[in-house]
């Protein structure tokens, strides 16, 4: 099977694969290598190709590509200081409270 065959991938896989380099493209990145990434994101969640020959058969994916968006989120909050955390912490205590009550429905 030369470089580049698409064969051995489902059609979930190739449609995962277009979602992904669209995202690409519309953050600026060329056709190509949004392909390219897009790919590599597949492979990296599924092991390849998952049709009868492909690496990937049968196999529980755990997308761990899908997982990477907390852990750079998180990177954010890590570099504010105790004291703006505290009082985001804070303003958010108080919102809950003011809020209490709101958005109970009476049973039916």
């Amino acid at each position: 099977m030369p470089r580049g065959d698409k064969s051995k991938y489902t059609d979930k896989q190739e449609r995962k694969a277009d979602h992904i380099a669209e995202a690409y493209k519309d953050k600026g990145v060329s056709a190509g290598e949004a392909e390219s990434r897009a790919w590599a994101t597949v492979n990296k969640d599924d092991g390849g190709g998952k049709r009868p020959g492909g690496s990937g058969r049968g196999q529980d994916t755990g997308n761990p590509a899908a997982h990477k968006g907390g852990a750079k989120g998180g990177r954010a909050s890590a570099t504010r200081s105790a004291a703006e955390r505290s009082a985001s912490a804070k303003k958010a205590a108080a919102t809950r409270k003011r809020n209490a009550g709101h958005g109970q429905h009476a049973s039916h």
